[in-house]
Formats: C-alpha cells, structure tokens, sequence
C-alpha cells in the first residue's frame, strides 16, 4: 500500500514509577533526515536509540524527541555551584553596563548541562521501556503515514485514469490527423502551382510525405506511455516504498509526451498534448509526498 512522507506519532512506556514519551513528526525530504533530541540523561542510549529508529523509518525529514515525565529521570538537581558562579558572573555583567537590569532567573534553564540527575541512571533498567516507546511512536506514525496514502492512491488513480484517457485519444485520433495534414499539403501545392501550368512531381510528393510521415510517427511513443502508465498503476497497488518509482516513471511519461508534441503537426493533438503534460504535473505534485 501507499504511505505518505508526513505523518505523527506517539509511544509511551512505564518504568520504575514514571513513564517515558517518544515524539516523531515527519514531513518530506529525498532521504532519511533524522534528528533525535534526548534529555542529557540519556544521552549514552542516544546512538542505539537513533539506529532503531533508522531500522524503522526509509525517506523524510523526521523529528524524533524523547521525554521522560516522573520517576528517577525526573529527579533533577541543581549545580548550586556553577548556577552561583554563573549569576555572579552576569551580576558583574549588569553593573558594568546596565546597573538597574534585574537578572532572571530563567536565564539558568538555558545552561547547558546546568541540571542533572540525582542518581545515576540504570541502562539497562531504562532500555527495553525507551525502546517500547520508540516502536509505539513508530508504529502510530507508519499508521498515520498508511492512512494519508490511501487518500494519495486514490487521487493518483484519478489522474492516471486521466492520462490513459487522453493516450487513447490521441492514439485514436493520430493515423486520422495525418491523413488529414497529407491532405492540406497537398491541397496546399495545388494552390501554389494554380495558373503556372506546371504539374507536381507526384514521385517526389510522395516521397517527401513518407518522410513527413515517418517523422510524425508518435506510435512508439504512444506504447511506451501506456506501458508507463500501467507500470504507474501496479505501483500504485503494490506493497513496498514505491515514491522514487513513481517520480521517475512521471519523467519517463513527461519525456514521452513532450517528444509526441514535438511530433505531433496538427493542433488538436497538441490540445490533447498539453492536457496531458498538465495532468502529469498534478500527479508529480502529489507524488513528492509518496513515500
């Protein structure tokens, strides 16, 4: 099934009289661009913690946060010490320069490392609840991400229904449009020669419309879109990330029907052409958040 790039999710897990919370909030990105935000405390489990989560996650920007809410990870302490330093020093600060500025005492909670536990952490006890967590999150989000897919699926088939509907238009109308171009020049020469007495060289007319013929030629390009289009539409079912596929597949098909334009000498057709190119953008669009 489909899965969107974006997507949230959230996983707790208890232990030792309080509970830990893992947070992961993905939005689109070409690769895997992940930024985990631990608590200094279990900042040793940070490595371990980010390749589990790299196991569980393929493509997007995500932002992954755990917090810890009561038991011994919220047992905090100040360092008296340096916090005493730190205001003194500020202190000196403001009467040099602004001597009636009162200090806040706010400005302590941006002291890196300023708050620490009071005992030291068991790893070990900790490990299996983060770890919980983590896959809970995970699998909330790769929930949210199955359910925006649908929506994406079913907007994709849409336009691909679109697309195919043009192709077969304009592979209905292509054998008839040449005919009818053939026609108009030949039409045309008549024309020209009108009143000359001069007769046109039906060998070489002939010649120069097979050739004329042989360039406007778009049947190939008609069997690779629907080749493309059907390869687009097994995707679209199939399990597995399929975004990089399909924005490829949209650049093969973009590259198809801009070489049929090019190809093509009737302007009707080109009308077609351009509906085409037009529905193919709005399935680019969407898949840019096809995971």
């Amino acid at each position: 099934m489909l899965r969107s790039m974006t997507g949230y999710g959230a996983g707790e897990a208890t232990f030792d009289g309080g509970r830990v919370r893992a947070e992961l909030r993905a939005v689109n990105h070409r690769f895997l661009d992940l930024r985990l935000r631990v608590p200094p405390t279990l900042s040793p489990l940070a490595q371990e913690l980010e390749e589990r989560l790299r196991a569980g996650l393929v493509r997007g920007r995500v932002e992954a946060s755990l917090r810890a809410l009561g038991g011994s990870l919220s047992d905090i302490r100040l360092d008296m010490g340096r916090a005493r330093s730190l205001l003194a020093q500020l202190g000196e600060l403001r009467d040099e320069f602004a001597s009636d500025a009162p200090i806040p005492l706010s400005v302590l909670g941006a002291v890196p490392d300023l708050f620490g536990a009071t005992r030291d952490l068991d790893l070990e006890t900790i490990r299996p609840p983060l770890e919980s967590a983590l896959d809970g999150a995970l699998g909330a989000l790769d929930a949210m991400r199955l359910r925006e897919g649908e929506a994406l699926a079913r907007d994709l088939e849409e336009h691909l229904l679109e697309a195919r509907t043009i192709v077969e238009r304009l592979a209905s109308a292509a054998p008839h449009q040449l005919e009818a171009h053939h026609a108009r020049l030949r039409d045309r020469l008549a024309r020209l020669l009108e009143g000359t007495g001069l007769e046109p060289d039906g060998g070489r007319l002939e010649e120069e419309l097979a050739r004329l013929a042989e360039r406007s030629d778009v049947s190939e390009e008609l069997v690779r879109l629907r080749s493309h289009c059907e390869h687009f539409s097994e995707l679209l079912r199939g399990e597995g990330p399929h975004g990089r596929k399909l924005d490829f597949l949209l650049q093969e098909l973009a590259r198809e029907a801009n070489t049929l334009g090019a190809k093509t000498p009737d302007p009707g057709l080109i009308r077609d052409v351009i509906e085409l190119k037009a529905t193919l953008e709005k399935m680019r669009e969407q898949t840019q958040n096809v995971l």
